[in-house]
């Protein structure tokens, strides 16, 4: 096994560095199921860390190079998978830690994928189109060697969508002679893409807090929701809550945040983002927020879908939620999950919360391998089964270790990954 210690950036003393704080996490896990430290060296280290250069050509004619990521953590399970990320603060360590929380989050939901994370440094909103589909293509090109529907398959992240995973699949298509639709996952449907994937994170989310909720005998109805990010996260996980009839209260986006204790209409909420260039500033019978204030909201349930590192020791003492569920990726940083554990928040760990993504990626994988696609109704069905499953698992190990959800989460899933590579063994 070829193990790589990683030549990353050294960050600045103020940034909370996301690797860090997955090895923190791994390094807890492994202490509570006392695991030997060959194991968890082996662990710790991602298996190919992959940095490849992508001249693009702008449409003024000048040339521009950037540099793209792949980051492949553990495959013991079964082959890698994980997101493509295109945002200016993407650094290899952001990388490599999600890569390697892709690993855990995979195992623990009980899908045989070890852990991949990609990304490029670029703000989409600065290219044109032609301009995004050259990197792209040029992105995948470079990858070509170290992906594939055996070995490692990409999907959407942010800053990506269903549009930059066609251009992936047709750009290795092409270079293999033939179509494959389980190269990437989060596709449209029109060329082997999955119904219901473009909900799935959010609706996974919504699944979570739900059984949460009846654990402590409540329900959706009437629950009062705050949640930062209206993008594909926050925005599928506001309507779908807003169905069940929560009480959605305020949410933002990069434009600003909006509030409304008596609730926000979703659907209208929506349409008016559609025509004010996806910005939700101004909606009628809305009072403006800053993000600081959103996080600070009374509510029952605070939903962080945007960003990491966005609840932190310097606003922690200022949540007023019952649960925060973690829709986007290490979004409380390790000091403040402790402050929040100490005042008895309960929090939703994201590698449990967020899974509904890479588990109808799953369920897409599968249908393309096999060419027989399914309605929407049963991925939605199968997708929840796997995420109360896990729900429940994650609640029964909790209980039975004493332990927070997160910690319970980690040893589930480390724990499966450290099994599989004891019965595996080392080669050679």
């Amino acid at each position: 096994m070829n193990l790589v210690t990683l030549p990353l950036e050294t960050p600045s003393p103020a940034h909370i560095c996301p690797f860090d704080q997955a090895c923190s996490y791994l390094e807890q896990a492994a202490k509570e199921l006392r695991m030997e430290q060959g194991l968890l060296e082996v662990l710790s280290h991602p298996r190919k860390v992959v940095t490849v250069s992508i001249p693009v050509k702008l449409d003024n004619g000048q040339v521009q190079v950037l540099a793209g990521h792949r980051v492949q953590h553990c495959d013991v399970l079964g082959p890698y998978k994980g997101g493509t990320r295109y945002h200016p603060a993407v650094t290899l360590r952001e990388v490599s830690a999600l890569a390697m929380l892709m690993t855990w989050k995979c195992a623990l939901v009980g899908i045989p994928y070890g852990g991949a994370k990609g990304g490029i440094a670029l703000d989409p909103a600065r290219y044109s189109v032609g301009e995004l589909e050259r990197i792209t293509r040029r992105y995948t090109s470079e990858l070509i060697k170290d992906i594939g529907p055996s070995v490692d398959i990409p999907a959407p992240d942010i800053g990506t969508s269903a549009r930059e995973m066609a251009w992936m699949m047709d750009t290795y298509s092409m270079n293999v002679g033939h179509a494959v639709p389980g190269i990437v996952t989060g596709k449209p449907i029109s060329i082997g893409g999955s119904r219901g994937r473009e909900m799935a994170t959010g609706r996974g989310v919504m699944i979570i807090v739900r059984e949460a909720l009846a654990d402590r005998g409540k329900t959706l109805a009437g629950t009062r929701v705050v949640i930062q990010g209206f993008g594909n996260v926050g925005g599928a996980a506001a309507s779908l809550l807003h169905e069940a009839g929560a009480i959605v209260m305020s949410v933002s986006d990069v434009s600003g945040g909006i509030y409304n204790p008596n609730g926000l209409d979703i659907p209208a909420l929506k349409a008016y983002a559609a025509q004010n260039h996806r910005s939700i500033v101004g909606f009628p019978e809305s009072k403006s927020i800053t993000n600081t204030e959103l996080l600070a909201l009374p509510c029952d349930v605070l939903i962080p879908a945007a960003l990491e590192n966005q609840i932190t020791e310097d606003n922690v003492h200022e949540v007023q939620a019952e649960i925060v569920a973690e829709a986007a990726n290490g979004p409380v940083t390790l000091m403040a999950d402790l402050a929040l554990e100490a005042r008895g928040i309960t929090v939703l760990p994201d590698i449990l919360t967020n899974a509904g993504g890479v588990v109808v990626s799953y369920l897409e994988w599968v249908q393309g391998l096999s060419y027989v696609f399914w309605d929407e109704e049963r991925v939605n069905r199968e997708m929840e089964g796997l995420m109360v499953y896990a729900y429940h698992q994650v609640t029964k190990e909790s209980k039975m270790r004493q332990v927070p959800l997160r910690l319970a989460a980690y040893t589930l899933g480390v724990g499966r990954v450290a099994q599989a590579l004891t019965d595996r063994g080392l080669y050679p």
